[in-house]
């Protein structure tokens, strides 16, 4: 089994298989790894043909896993997973976006683009509410306003 971490500025390898390349590890560990801002770029046609292009690689890498067992590949199957988590995350982001874009201006918004707050702030009176007087609050303000004192130094 073969660990790969990869930190900001270098990649480090533990546990390599003594008959495969460390060149191998790598090249598999940089070839298939995609980045969330260029994925940001594409358009939704071109993100599902990626995503479907990294299904079908993992599905083969999982038929060769099954048939092979020890393979220098099967490292690239954690890496597909999260490729296809990256593209599947960036997709439902730009869906979201697009959604809030739809509905911005409308009197309602659907529950998940919502602000989640609690349970308690959302069931609160809105500022509106609140400040609204009742027709005796009204007039006992209107007849009885606050009295000015003017006091002398």
């Amino acid at each position: 089994m073969v660990k790969i971490r990869q930190h900001t500025h270098h990649i480090t390898i533990i546990s390599i298989h003594p008959s495969i390349p460390i060149d191998t590890y790598i090249f598999l560990h940089l070839s298939t790894h995609v980045k969330a801002f260029e994925l940001r770029k594409q358009t939704k046609a071109e993100l599902t043909q990626q995503l479907d292009d990294l299904k079908r690689e993992l599905l083969a890498l999982r038929v060769s896993k099954a048939k092979d067992g020890n393979s220098p590949k099967l490292v690239k199957i954690g890496i597909l997973r999260k490729s296809i988590a990256r593209v599947m995350t960036i997709m439902s982001q730009n869906q979201r976006e697009q959604l809030r874009i739809f509905y911005k201006g409308k009197k309602y918004l659907p529950l998940d683009l919502r602000a989640k707050k609690t349970r308690a702030i959302r069931r609160r009176l809105t500022i509106n509410e609140a400040s609204k007087k009742t027709v005796k609050q009204v007039k006992k303000l209107t007849h009885f306003p606050q009295r000015k004192y003017a006091i002398k130094a």
